[in-house]
């Protein structure tokens, strides 16, 4: 049996891995060392990828900065979750506000101190990123359109960091990056009508909010129209082996996602739909190996 302390102890982890988000960040660290192996750095063997301590400083900047993003972001937005998120709120609210920016500027720092390992271009790289998480925290993300552009970038920058230190320019980073920036665009929409209520009680401008509920499913329309384009493109124009299935899947869920978007009306309905997105990016993120799966265990070994 556990003491009360050691709940308590535990509790407080808990709530802290909340507010990081500490699942996704895993998430994001996986996804950024199998592009590494299988996109950006495909010429190279998976072992001196994986031992590469220049990659790792960057990957666990990349994680802190993020962390912090979540932080910054739960301290804004604790009266909206307060509402939209009621039971994650309460967890969240375990650990004090001030326990909360202590950490969110221990993270940074750890993340530049990191990124200095490598050399001072990453230093003013995760410098002006962490500037624009807060930025986006603080003002943008109120804004409707620009709000919303701004989070997928944001949350699509890690792997930048990636492409430039490994200098692949080919053009299949691109499709690959097109198709992720798309997903996250309809995910930011989503979450927009998942939380209408609570930005409505605290005056966000939501695209939903100000322009309505049908205009933000037509927008969802044309982007999920659009990621058609990548996908062709990845399928028909690239070798990327057997992750081919992978957008053929994918194009036949957002099929579905379109046709119970303009089914739903709820709160609820709109969270299966948030579902299905993550699972579109978690998908996405394993099925990195597919590229080259026949000789994984060569590469490593």
């Amino acid at each position: 049996m556990l003491s009360r302390k050691q709940k308590h102890v535990l509790l407080k982890f808990f709530s802290m891995f909340s507010v990081v988000r500490g699942y996704n960040i895993l998430v994001i660290i996986v996804a950024q060392y199998l592009a590494s192996i299988f996109i950006f750095a495909h010429d190279k063997s998976a072992k001196s990828v994986l031992l590469d301590l220049n990659l790792l400083m960057l990957v666990l900047a990349s994680a802190a900065v993020i962390a912090g993003g979540y932080i910054i972001n739960n301290f804004y937005d604790s009266e909206k979750d307060l509402i939209n998120r009621p039971n994650k709120s309460m967890l969240d609210r375990l650990v004090s506000q001030n326990t909360k920016l202590s950490l969110y500027f221990v993270l940074n720092f750890s993340a530049i101190v990191m990124a200095s390992y490598v050399s001072f271009k990453p230093v003013l790289f995760f410098s002006v990123y962490i500037f624009g998480i807060w930025f986006y925290s603080h003002k943008l993300k109120k804004m409707p359109i620009v709000g919303n552009l701004v989070s997928a970038i944001l949350t699509i920058t890690p792997f930048f960091v990636i492409f430039v230190y490994y200098k692949n320019f080919d053009n299949v980073i691109l499709m690959h990056a097109s198709f992720l920036f798309l997903i996250l665009s309809i995910r930011e929409l989503t979450k927009d009508l998942e939380n209408i209520k609570g930005d409505l009680t605290l005056n966000y401008r939501t695209i939903p909010i100000v322009y309505g509920e049908a205009t933000s499913k037509k927008m969802i329309s044309v982007l999920v129209a659009l990621t058609l384009i990548p996908s062709y493109f990845l399928i028909t124009q690239y070798n990327i082996g057997k992750m081919n299935f992978y957008f053929y899947i994918c194009e036949i869920l957002l099929i579905v996602y379109l046709f119970l978007l303009w089914k739903s009306k709820t709160k609820t309905h709109y969270l299966w739909l948030h579902n299905i997105l993550k699972f579109i990016l978690l998908a996405g993120v394993l099925s990195i190996v597919l590229i080259d799966y026949n000789v994984v265990i060569e590469r490593i070994l």
